[in-house]
This record gives structure tokens, sequence and C-alpha cells, in this order.
């Protein structure tokens, strides 16, 4: 599996991009958080045979988490998360389930172990992994869909075997088998090619960037950001607010 740090990193980079206004230490801290939680079936599988990259890496828990947030938001007559929150708890709460699903899963989708997307109606890991080419007597070749690819999967991608077939190694467990060998030998990786290691000081430069101009916003008297003063979209109903959330 994609290591922590790289999941985090991602995380990072998306909660720059995507929180806006609702940017703040905070926030930053719940779409990290959100960001390496799939990794957390690591520790299941010292019990559940299979769980890494299993367990909390299918797609029905973001896909409930989204399906409940927009009915709370756009379709429900009262959104009980923005009466408590605000625009920014909704906007915090999108990006999160965005982080879950791209940083968390997604890592390790386009990694080399893959992740068991249907899990546990269906059991099969896949794996994006391939190449985009342009060849000018083959013209546009791609390896990344495999349309009619033998293997236990149901959807046109690698599949790598299934969680009785294929265990993955984790700091937690060595083996990726349920039970707990102290003697084992642990390996805990932070980065494992260079890309990896570009993309977590790409996080970490976003995150200090945007902190640093945030604390000089703030000293100077200019609020969260001087290009937001107000909020009008899906998240507020289509009703204009100021930065508390507050409807005018």
């Amino acid at each position: 599996m994609a290591p922590t740090l790289v999941a985090a990193a991602v995380g990072a980079v998306l909660a720059a991009a995507l929180l806006g206004a609702a940017f703040d230490r905070r926030a930053v801290a719940v779409v990290i958080a959100a960001a390496v939680a799939p990794d957390l079936d690591a520790v299941a599988s010292l019990v559940v045979p299979g769980a890494t990259n299993a367990l909390l890496h299918a797609l029905w828990l973001p896909l409930f988490a989204a399906g409940a947030l927009y009915w709370d938001t756009a379709v429900g007559d009262r959104s009980r998360l923005r009466t408590r929150f605000g625009w920014r708890g909704v906007r915090l709460a999108w990006v999160a389930i965005a982080a879950f699903l791209v940083a968390g899963v997604g890592t390790d989708l386009f990694g080399s172990e893959g992740a068991n997307l249907l899990y546990p109606i269906h059991d099969a890991y896949y794996r994006i992994d391939g190449r985009l080419v342009f060849s000018t007597q083959e013209g546009i070749v791609q390896t990344f869909v495999a349309l009619g690819a033998d293997g236990p999967g149901l959807l046109p991608l690698q599949s790598p075997g299934t969680t009785a077939t294929h265990a993955i190694p984790t700091f937690v467990n060595p083996d990726g088998r349920p039970g707990l060998d102290l003697g084992a030998d642990r390996e805990l990786s932070l980065v494992r090619s260079g890309w990896q290691l570009v993309v977590v000081a790409a996080g970490a430069a976003l995150i200090a960037v945007r902190a640093a101009r945030l604390r000089r916003l703030r000293e100077l008297g200019g609020g969260d950001d001087p290009t937001a003063e107000t909020e009008t979209d899906a998240e507020t109903g289509g009703a204009e607010t100021d930065r508390t959330g507050v409807a005018r």
C-alpha cells in the first residue's frame, strides 16, 4: 500500500486547493485525517482476514457519506449540518470525502497492491497501472483499462487477486494475515520513490504557503480570504452568506 505519509500529503494538497475560505488549521487536520483513515484497515487485518486495502478501501463508505451529505444539504427541508456549522462545515465535509476517496483509496488503487473496491459484496483487488502513449504506427495505446482481462474482478481493471490470495504486508501486520507476531521484522515506509517525495514536499509547501498567507491576512485585519467575502453556491442553498455562514 502507498505510504501513509503520501496519502497525508495528497490530502494536504486537496485541502489547500478545495477548502477556499474555510481553510484553517482545524479544517486541514480534518481533511488529512480523512485522507489517512483508509489505512486503518491494516489494523483490522490482525483480526479480519484480508482487511488491508479492503475494509476501508471499498467504495461503499464514501458513496454512502456523499449521498447522506447531498440529501442533507440539497434535498432535505433543513440542513442539520449547515444549521450547526454553517457553509464552512458543508465545504469541509465535501473536501473530507474527496480526500478519503482520492488520497486514501486512490493512492492505493494506483499503486502496486491495489484496492478491493467492492468488498465485501465482491472480493477482488483492483489495480490501475499501465501506460498511455501515442505511436506513429499503432496510434493511441493504453493499458489501464483491460477489457476481457482474466482474473476474479468484475471491473475492467487489472486484479492482483482476492483477500484469500493477495496478502498485503504493512508495518502493523508484516505478513498481512490475522495474528500478531511481535518478533516479525517491520518496516515503516515514509516514501518509496522520487515522485512520492515530490508529492510530500509539494503538500508541505502548499500548506505552509496557505497558512502563512492566512496569518498575514489576519495580522492585517483582512479576515480569512480577501477574495471570499461571500459564499453563494449549492452549499448555502443559493443564498448569499457572509463569512460566518449567516444568510443575508
